[in-house]
C-alpha cells in the first residue's frame, strides 16, 4: 500500500515491537505504522518506549481493537499514538481502495504532526481548576443548558483530556460528534467511560439529554437533538463527506437551545462544524475552539477561528475549567429556584403554626 504511493518511502519494517525500538532510535521515520499484537514486545509496549525515547508520530493498524481485558485501539492512543486506522477486511477490491486510502491520507497528515517526549499522566483536579477565573469570559448569558463538542483526529486524546476534569455530577448534558474509523465507535464510548467520572454511551434514537452523561454519535450516523432535549439520528446524505456531521449536530442545538448552549471544536483535520457553529453563533451561543498548539492537527479549529465566529481560543484543560464555571452557574441557579420555591412554600404557610427549631452545638 505505502511503498506504491510515489513520494512515500518505507525505510524500514520491523518483525516486532523490539525491533521497532531499534529501528527508530536508528532511521528517525516521519512516521510510524504499528500494529499491536506481536511477539516478543506488542505494539503497547512499544509505542510507550518509543515515546519517550525516540518521539515519533504513530499510526495504529489494527484489525481488532477489543481483548478480554483492555481496549487495545484506544490504549495505544494513551500510550502515545496518534490515531488508529483499520486494516483491509478480505480482499474485496473496493474495500481494499477505501483502506489504503484512508491509510496514506493519515499517514500523510500524521507525518507532519510535532510529537514531544511522553511525560508522565499528570491529571489536573477539578478543585485546582475551580479557582481559575473564567467570570465574564464571553460577555454572555453562562446559563448553559447543552455542551456541544466536535473533534476529529487527536480528538480521543483531547476529550480524555477535557472529560477527566469533569464532576460525576456534571447538571449539563454533553454531546459529541469525533469523527473515528468505522466500528471503533462503540469501543471509543467504552474507552472513554472507563476515563472519566462521568456515564459515556453512544447515542440511541429517543434518548433524553440529562446531566451527568455524554452521548456519542454512532458509526456512520447523524446526531441532531430537538428542543425538547431528545436525541435523533438519521442517515440522510454526507454533509460536505461527513456523516456524522459536526454542522449537523451544531444546526440542531443553535434551533434547539439558541444563546443555552456552547459549541466546542477540537483537533481535526478538515472544516466539518463550521457552518453550524457560525449559525451557533448567530443566535447567541458561545463557540470555543481548541488553540494551535494543543492540536494534533490544526484543522477543524483553524476553520471556524478564520470565520472570525470565536469567543475563546484555549487549551484542553481551560476548556474544562470553563465548563466547569459554567455547571457552577447551572447549579447556582438551581439551587436559586430551590430557595425561592422554599420562600413560596413557607410564606403559603405562615398562617399555621410556626415552625420549631432545633439546634445542635
Amino acid at each position: 500500500m505505502l511503498e506504491s504511493v510515489p513520494d512515500f518511502q518505507v525505510v524500514g519494517q520491523a518483525k516486532d515491537g523490539e525491533e521497532a525500538i531499534r529501528l527508530t532510535a536508528r532511521l528517525r521515520p516521519n512516521v510510524i505504522t504499528m500494529d499491536i499484537r506481536m511477539p516478543r514486545i506488542d505494539g503497547l509496549e512499544a509505542i510507550t518506549k518509543i515515546m519517550s525515547t525516540t518521539p515519533t508520530p504513530i499510526v495504529v493498524v489494527a484489525a481488532s481493537i477489543y481483548e478480554p481485558d483492555r481496549n487495545i485501539a484506544f490504549s495505544a492512543i494513551e500510550a502515545g499514538a496518534l490515531t488508529v486506522v483499520e486494516k483491509p477486511r478480505g480482499i474485496n477490491p473496493e474495500a481494499y481502495e477505501v483502506a489504503r486510502e484512508q491509510l496514506v491520507t493519515t499517514i500523510r497528515l500524521m507525518a507532519d504532526v510535532q510529537v514531544v517526549t511522553l511525560r508522565p499522566d499528570r491529571r489536573s483536579s477539578a478543585a485546582r481548576l475551580d479557582r481559575i477565573v473564567v467570570e465574564d469570559a464571553f460577555g454572555k448569558s453562562t446559563q448553559i443548558e447543552l455542551i456541544a463538542i466536535a473533534a476529529s483526529t487527536g480528538g480521543p486524546g483531547a476529550l480524555r483530556e477535557i472529560f477527566r476534569q469533569l464532576p460525576g455530577d456534571l447538571v449539563i448534558p454533553i454531546v459529541v460528534v469525533q469523527h473515528i474509523t468505522s466500528g471503533f465507535a462503540q469501543g471509543f464510548a467504552q474507552w472513554l467511560d472507563g476515563e472519566t467520572a462521568l456515564h459515556v454511551a453512544l447515542a440511541q434514537e429517543g434518548d433524553r439529554l440529562v446531566g451527568g452523561r455524554v452521548l456519542i454519535a454512532p458509526d456512520d450516523t447523524h446526531l441532531t437533538v430537538t428542543p425538547g432535549g431528545i436525541v435523533r439520528l438519521d442517515h440522510s446524505d454526507p454533509v460536505r463527506g461527513q456523516r456524522p456531521s459536526a454542522t449537523c449536530l451544531f444546526n440542531s442545538v443553535a434551533y434547539a437551545y439558541g444563546s443555552a448552549s456552547v459549541g466546542i471544536v477540537l483537533t481535526g483535520m478538515g472544516d466539518d462544524g463550521a457552518e453550524g457553529l457560525e449559525k451557533l453563533q448567530q443566535v447567541g451561543g458561545h463557540v470555543v475552539a481548541q488553540d494551535e498548539e494543543s492540536c494534533v492537527v490544526f484543522g477543524m479549529p483553524k476553520a471556524v477561528i478564520d470565520r472570525r465566529i470565536v469567543d475563546r481560543i484555549m487549551t484542553p484543560e481551560k476548556i474544562a475549567s470553563l465548563l466547569i464555571y459554567f455547571d457552577h452557574q447551572r447549579k447556582a441557579k438551581q439551587s436559586k429556584k430551590e430557595c425561592n420555591d422554599l420562600d413560596l412554600d413557607l410564606d403559603l404557610d405562615l398562617d399555621k403554626e410556626p415552625c420549631k427549631l432545633g439546634v445542635a452545638e
